[in-house]
């Protein structure tokens, strides 16, 4: 069985989450997409919606798409969320699943300053999918990254979490920027309003 990862605060989901998603799975011919709120992220600030909301979210988005799940995992973990932590409880417990983790162009480029990068990448397959303004070049990536991470065509949308909290708090519509479900679960909850 090959499953996708699909990793990050979603804070909140929105539809580039979902359009990547959806892109590696459609190009790799996985199985599965399990979307998995961290709790802390490594390479970002604290989340602004709490790892409940988040994982709500998250599971309003998702509802609809039979191959889509979400996994609590690290959020029930909690502390720092390092990839190489979850990759290795997922493998334990999942012995004869193929694991692949799916991120943005951004990442990629970041992924040689990732902890413990080395043993995670002869772990698993990292899927790239394209974002605008962060061009892919895996040639420049470490020789031992070389051929570890796939590349997915995805259409260009330049949406991004940030921006999403930026316009609640003024007070600007997010509208089709987010799923319909999420969209109502943050006027409803009124997280991110100053």
């Amino acid at each position: 069985m090959k499953i996708g990862i699909m990793g990050g605060t979603f804070d909140p989901i929105h539809i580039g989450h979902l359009l990547a998603a959806e892109s590696a799975r459609d190009t790799f011919q996985l199985d599965e997409i399990w979307f998995m709120p961290s709790h802390i992220p490594p390479h970002k600030e604290k989340a602004g919606a709490t790892g409940e909301q988040r994982l709500s979210m998250v599971a309003v988005a998702i509802v609809e798409h039979p191959s889509f799940h979400m996994r609590d995992l690290e959020v029930r973990r909690g502390g720092v969320s390092y990839t190489i932590d979850t990759i290795r409880e997922l493998q334990q417990t999942y012995s004869e699943v193929d694991f692949h983790f799916i991120i943005g162009a951004d990442m990629v480029n970041y992924l040689p300053k990732w902890d413990q990068i080395k043993e995670l990448s002869q772990m698993i397959t990292f899927i790239g999918v394209g974002r605008p303004g962060s061009p892919i070049d895996l040639a420049a990536l470490p020789i031992y990254l070389q051929g570890k991470v796939l590349l997915a065509d995805m259409p260009l949308v330049d949406i991004s979490s940030t921006e999403i909290r930026e316009r609640v708090m003024l007070g600007h519509s997010i509208r089709y920027m987010v799923p319909g479900p999420v969209h109502e679960y943050i006027v409803r909850s009124g997280i991110y309003e100053i």
